[in-house]
């Protein structure tokens, strides 16, 4: 089973969270009910990053190794494919 691993930001520059999943458009649309949680308390709701992995467990692991990223590192990843942080979401046609 893949998975993916993905960033939601509150806005260009703001609060990044990190998470992976099996189905990114249901784990996209469960953030943006903003329910209680980091991305609610947050409004980090913006997707701005993601990469799609055949097998779940790497992107489990891709997800725990930027974590431990410093923030300055996520940004720049984020910029290399997004550099206006526009929501991936709506332009995929999810």
């Amino acid at each position: 089973m893949g998975g993916y691993v993905y960033m939601l930001a509150s806005k260009k520059g703001g609060t990044i969270y990190i998470g992976v999943t099996g189905d990114l458009s249901r784990r996209i649309h469960e953030h943006r009910q903003r329910e209680a949680g980091f991305t609610a308390r947050y409004g980090a709701i913006r997707l701005v990053w993601y990469e799609n992995h055949d097998d779940i467990r790497d992107a489990i692991q891709r997800e725990k190794s930027l974590k431990r990223w410093r923030r300055q590192w996520k940004i720049d990843l984020i910029e290399s494919i997004n550099p206006e942080w526009n929501d991936l979401y709506r332009g995929i046609g999810w």
